[in-house]
């Protein structure tokens, strides 16, 4: 059966908290933002950088709970700067039959990384 990708997280206007250049590259994630929007550690996320138009593709490294923390590493590290408002995306293959049941987890994020 034909399998297409579709939307499965999407953290909406999280606020970058800090930067780490001299990083292995990754974006590292709050892991309780992490579980409620279904994103696991090492898994590919897509981040667009609201201020900048920077897109780039990395893998999450999992952040201390309830820390709210966003933080580029590597070069990505390069293509924001703390204060900045990121999208998180990531995504799923499914066949088209599941697909047409499909709901992501969409959280919308304030200014302190909390869900709106």
């Amino acid at each position: 059966m034909k399998q297409i990708t579709l939307l499965k997280s999407k953290l909406h206007r999280a606020i970058v908290t800090q930067t780490k250049l001299h990083y292995e590259g990754s974006i590292t994630i709050d892991r309780e933002l992490m579980d409620i929007a279904n994103i696991k550690p090492y898994e590919r996320v897509q981040v667009v950088n609201i201020n900048n138009g920077n897109r780039f593709d990395t893998y999450v490294i999992e952040g201390e709970r309830g820390s709210k923390q966003i933080c580029l590493n590597g070069g990505a590290a390069r293509l924001a700067e703390e204060g900045d408002r990121i999208i998180i995306l990531s995504y799923v293959q499914l066949d088209e039959v599941s697909a047409n049941s499909w709901k992501p987890n969409i959280l919308v994020m304030d200014r302190n990384n909390d869900i709106k």
